[in-house]
C-alpha cells in the first residue's frame, strides 16, 4: 500500500512537471509585432495588463487581509461607514484617476490606428465566400488585380494526406497569390465584401478591419522588415470560413518594383478578347481553371458536392437544364444558401466555367455557351 502511495505521489509530480513544460511552449501574449503602430499596441496592452494585475492583488489583497484579521471568531465587529465621505470620494476619485491614466495612452494610439491619410499605396480587400480579391487603386502598382485563394493541398484537409498535413508549418495559413507591398511604406487597405461579413485579420502587422457588404471601411499598416505575414479571416463567415487566409509578403523597394512589372505583363498576356469565338475544348480548358479557383472549395474537384452543405454538379439538373437557368443562378445566386452571385467574373469566365460543368463528369451536354449569352442575361 506504501508503494503505491508513493507511485501516486511519483505520477502527480511528473503530471505537474509535464504541464509546467506545456506552459512554457504555450504562448499566451500576443504576437510579436513587426511595425511601429504595433509596438504600440503591444505596449498599451502590456501597460493596461500591468494595472489590472496591480488592482487585482491590491483590492483581493486587501479584502482577503480584512476578512481574516476582522472576523467575527475573534472579537471584531463589523464597522459601519455610511455617510463616511472620505471614504467616498476616495472609491470615486481613485477609479477615476486610473481610467483617465489609461485614457490617455489608449486615445493616442486609437487616433494612430485610424489616420489612414498620406498612404503609399491603396488596396482594396473584398471578401468572397471563401476567398480574397485584390485591386491596387494607387501608388505603384495601381492596376494590378487578382483573386487569392487557399493553396493547402486538398488531400491535407480531407485527412487523405495526413503527414503531409503534419509536415506542414502553414496548414490553412498559405494562398496561391499574396498580398505583395514594398517594406517601409504606408499601405492603406479598403475592406469590402460581396456576400457576407468578413473581416481582414493579420496580427503580426497589427491590422484587422471588418469588411461589410455594401460599406468600405480603411484600415492601414506598415512593415518595418521585409518577410512574409499570415492572416485569416476573423468574422465567422460561413462553413469554409477557416479556408479564408491572407498572407502579405512584404519586398524591398526593387525586388517590389520587379513583381510590379511581372504582374503587368502577366496581366496583358492574360487578357482575353471577348469576341473571341471560343472552341468547346478552349472553353473547358479555361472552365476547368476558373473552376478551381471559384468552384472547386465547395462543389469538389469530382463534381460530387459535400452531402447535406453543396450539392452535387455531377448529374445535376441544373447543370443540365435549360442553359439560362444556370447562367441565372450565377448570375444572381440563390437566397438562402451558400450560393453567392459570381457577377464579379468576366463574361468569358462565366461562359467557360458553366461550359466545363456541363460537359464533365457525367454531364456531356456538348453545348459550349458563349460570352454574349452571359452579356445578355446581366
Amino acid at each position: 500500500m506504501r508503494n503505491l502511495g508513493v507511485n501516486k505521489w511519483i505520477f502527480a509530480v511528473a503530471s505537474l512537471l509535464s504541464s509546467v513544460a506545456a506552459w512554457a511552449e504555450y504562448n499566451l501574449n500576443l504576437q510579436t509585432p513587426h511595425t511601429l503602430l504595433g509596438q504600440k499596441i503591444y505596449d498599451l496592452h502590456t501597460i493596461v495588463t500591468i494595472i489590472c494585475v496591480i488592482i487585482f492583488v491590491g483590492v483581493f489583497g486587501f479584502m482577503f487581509y480584512a476578512v481574516f484579521h476582522h472576523r467575527k471568531s475573534v472579537g471584531h465587529k463589523a464597522a459601519q461607514f455610511h455617510e463616511n465621505t472620505a471614504v467616498e470620494v476616495a472609491w470615486t476619485l481613485i477609479p477615476f484617476v486610473i481610467l483617465i491614466a489609461l485614457a490617455i495612452p489608449a486615445t493616442g494610439t486609437l487616433i494612430t490606428m485610424r489616420d489612414t491619410t498620406e498612404a503609399d499605396i491603396t488596396i482594396k480587400a473584398t471578401g468572397y465566400q471563401w476567398k480574397w480579391g485584390y485591386d491596387y487603386l494607387k501608388g505603384e502598382g495601381a492596376s494590378i488585380s487578382f483573386y487569392s485563394t487557399l493553396s493547402t493541398p486538398r488531400a491535407q484537409i480531407d485527412g487523405d494526406d495526413v503527414a503531409g498535413r503534419q509536415a506542414n508549418p502553414h496548414y490553412l495559413l498559405e494562398t496561391d497569390n499574396n498580398v505583395v507591398v514594398p517594406v517601409g511604406k504606408k499601405i492603406r487597405i479598403l475592406t469590402t465584401a460581396a456576400d457576407v461579413i468578413h473581416a481582414w485579420y493579420v496580427p503580426a502587422l497589427s491590422v484587422k478591419q471588418d469588411a461589410v457588404p455594401g460599406f468600405i471601411r480603411d484600415t492601414w499598416f506598415k512593415a518595418e522588415q521585409p518577410g512574409i505575414y499570415r492572416g485569416q479571416c476573423a468574422e465567422l463567415c460561413g462553413k469554409q470560413h477557416g479556408f479564408m487566409p491572407i498572407v502579405v509578403e512584404v519586398m524591398t523597394a526593387e525586388k517590389y518594383t520587379a513583381w510590379v512589372a511581372s504582374q503587368q505583363t502577366k496581366a496583358v498576356a492574360a487578357k482575353v478578347d471577348p469576341d473571341k469565338n471560343w472552341t468547346l475544348a478552349e472553353l473547358k480548358t479555361q472552365g476547368e481553371k476558373v473552376f478551381g479557383q471559384n468552384c472547386a472549395a465547395c462543389h469538389q474537384a469530382t463534381g460530387m458536392g459535400v452531402p447535406g452543405a453543396f450539392p452535387a454538379l455531377s448529374g445535376s439538373k441544373v447543370v443540365n437544364g435549360p442553359q439560362q437557368d444556370q447562367i441565372k443562378l450565377l448570375l444572381n445566386g440563390k437566397q438562402g444558401t451558400a450560393m453567392n452571385s459570381f457577377k464579379h467574373l468576366s463574361d468569358v469566365e462565366l461562359a467557360s466555367v458553366i461550359t466545363y460543368t456541363r460537359n464533365s463528369w457525367s454531364n456531356h451536354t456538348g453545348e459550349a455557351i458563349s460570352s454574349a449569352s452571359i452579356k445578355a442575361q446581366r
